[in-house]
């Protein structure tokens, strides 16, 4: 990825973050499961409040500070993609979440590798830190729902 400019940056993860925001939205509008329909629009909202701290740190309010780092269970890693279609069981939406919330976690940190403005590297590196924790909770759940039955 090259950018002109930091706010071309910023521009390419608010962008990135409008898509979590429209996945998550289409994610819970493809499960049964009202509960799990709401954990994806729970997260639908968080995605769109990244949005809109990226907007706010481009208009210079605020900085974001870097998190504690997040545990890595690597369940996603060893699993099957799945398509996005209507009527996904549980698990598959889980599997689904998983691999979009690592691929954001990648994308801040390639963001964080690609500016030397310091506030903004500890911006996307906290976003990122925050992604892997999405990516965390989906892994607990799964391990605790699919490898417990086993």
């Amino acid at each position: 990825m090259k950018f002109g400019s930091v706010n071309e940056i910023i521009d390419f993860a608010i962008k990135k973050e409008e898509e979590a925001y429209k996945f998550y939205n289409d994610l819970s509008n493809s499960v049964n499961n009202p509960n799990m329909r709401q954990v994806f629009m729970d997260f639908a909202a968080q995605e769109h409040g990244h949005k809109v701290k990226l907007l706010n740190v481009k208009a210079g309010k605020i900085t974001i500070g870097t998190e504690q780092k997040v545990k890595d269970l690597k369940i996603g890693d060893h699993l099957v993609d799945i398509e996005l279609v209507p009527d996904l069981d549980y698990q598959q939406a889980l599997i689904i979440a998983m691999k979009a919330e690592k691929a954001a976690y990648k994308l801040y940190l390639d963001l964080a590798a690609a500016t030397d403005d310091s506030n903004l590297k500890a911006t996307f590196n906290s976003l990122a830190q925050e992604e892997a924790n999405h990516k965390l909770r989906f892994e607990i759940e799964y391990d605790d729902r699919f490898f417990s039955e086993n």
